[in-house]
């Protein structure tokens, strides 16, 4: 695990590796005690089985998905781009993008929204916070937590959402099938090229209630920095009744009318979907654009709740699941089957799967060439040693020079013991090795 990239709903997202490979990824920890506190086992599930099924380059893809012993992991694609929100408001300037920069959000955007509803996914929490951007700078959806799957012909109705994104439909708990997100892709394509939200200004302290008022009842308001067929599209998709807003007559398939719009007449939509389009900005790859650690607000300890027996079930369907494509791809990019796919002559098993074959003795220690090094050391040390005894035995016990400090002394932690005993004509030397 490497530095906190944000928080959750139910914990932190932390950048991580993984050890065999290397790749980076970021892991969404979700605290088991806090889950169960919050009731949220079913909106942990419901992502992460909406996550295994999905595969599109503009929605966070899963990778891996595991349990420890406190916590539930997600390990998803890293976007180290940051988020649009802060990229709206955090970049110096005026808030907000120019329109060239808006529409290939907005594109990349309705191309995620697009596979999702293909799926018979609907997303119900599309914000800047939950649009992030990649090294490349292309951007993708993340956060499905409050996604739900709809079966084919039928409608679901739930108020969830973020306040001043939830389309009317929503606020007022009508049934619904896809419509909320088109109705939240109008305000964050308004909040892209206006720098605010369409019904809420930037800071403005105002109550829920009158911010769903504002989203029933008021008509947004454009500025100068809208051409005519951005303030058409928004206009569009910001319609109050569904059945007037735009992508919201074809059901599952609304993408193809947001972009058939003459917004998005300048947008090669093949070369958009095989990710080959230049991004109108690319992230610096030395920079952080995201807020500073320490002012992330650190979650507190969960207090009287008990993890059980009865909870095991509900985990044990979290860490199951399919091999996922993000898994084989990694496996292909790292070479990890190269490895795998080893074989011996003719196509027979390699010496290390035979079991009738000893294993082959590996050299001790890591630095082989350090250790040559240090039993020649010895040697001459070992040499250097006789060669001295040598003299002091031909020159007498008169002619005795004291050691130098340049040469070897035997001493009781010395590999070499050194036993003098003293004669009137010679010396003799035992040595213990």
């Amino acid at each position: 695990m490497y530095r906190v990239l944000g928080k959750g709903g139910f914990g932190e997202v932390c950048a991580c590796q993984v050890r065999a490979t290397g790749k980076m990824y970021a892991c969404k920890k979700l605290e088991k005690k806090r889950i169960k506190k919050r009731k949220g086992e079913s909106m942990v599930l419901i992502e992460k089985q909406i996550l295994q099924k999905i595969n599109s380059r503009f929605v966070v893809s899963l990778a891996y998905a595991y349990e420890t012993k406190d916590a539930l992991c997600l390990v998803l694609t890293i976007m180290n781009g940051g988020d649009l929100k802060f990229h709206i408001y955090n970049m110096g300037g005026e808030p907000g993008f120019d329109l060239e920069r808006s529409r290939f959000y907005a594109a990349e955007v309705t191309l995620g929204l697009e596979h999702l509803h293909i799926q018979g996914i609907v997303y119900r929490d599309l914000k800047p916070e939950n649009i992030l951007l990649d090294d490349h700078g292309h951007v993708r959806i993340s956060d499905l937590g409050l996604a739900m799957e709809i079966p084919e012909g039928e409608t679901v109705r739930g108020r969830v959402g973020t306040v001043g994104y939830m389309s009317p439909e929503v606020i007022d708990n009508e049934k619904y099938t896809y419509s909320p997100d088109w109705f939240s892709l109008g305000c964050l394509l308004y909040e892209m090229i206006e720098g605010q939200a369409p019904f809420r200004g930037r800071k403005e302290k105002v109550k829920r209630e009158e911010v769903e008022r504002r989203v029933k009842d008021e008509t947004e308001k454009y500025s100068n920095k809208f051409s005519e067929d951005a303030k058409a599209i928004c206009q569009a998709l910001l319609k109050k009744d569904p059945k007037e807003r735009l992508g919201c007559t074809s059901g599952r398939f609304g993408s193809y009318d947001v972009k058939a719009n003459d917004f998005f007449k300048s947008i090669n939509w093949k070369r958009l979907e095989a990710g080959i389009l230049e991004p109108p900005f690319s992230p610096d790859p030395h920079a952080v654009y995201a807020k500073d650690v320490l002012d992330i607000e650190q979650f507190s300890t969960v207090k009287g709740v008990n993890l059980d027996a009865s909870d095991d079930t509900f985990y044990s369907k979290f860490s199951t699941g399919c091999v996922s494509i993000p898994w084989q791809n990694e496996m292909i990019e790292t070479e990890c089957f190269k490895e795998l796919s080893a074989f011996g002559p003719n196509g027979s098993l390699p010496i290390d799967l035979m079991f009738d074959c000893p294993p082959v003795e590996e050299s001790k220690g890591c630095f082989p060439f350090r250790r040559k090094a240090k039993k020649r050391d010895i040697k001459s040390s070992y040499s250097a040693t006789n060669d001295h005894f040598s003299h002091l035995s031909s020159s007498g016990a008169e002619a005795r020079e004291p050691l130098t400090r340049s040469q070897p002394t035997p001493t009781a932690d010395n590999t070499i013991n050194a036993t003098n005993t003293t004669t009137n004509t010679n010396t003799t030397l035992t040595f213990n090795s």
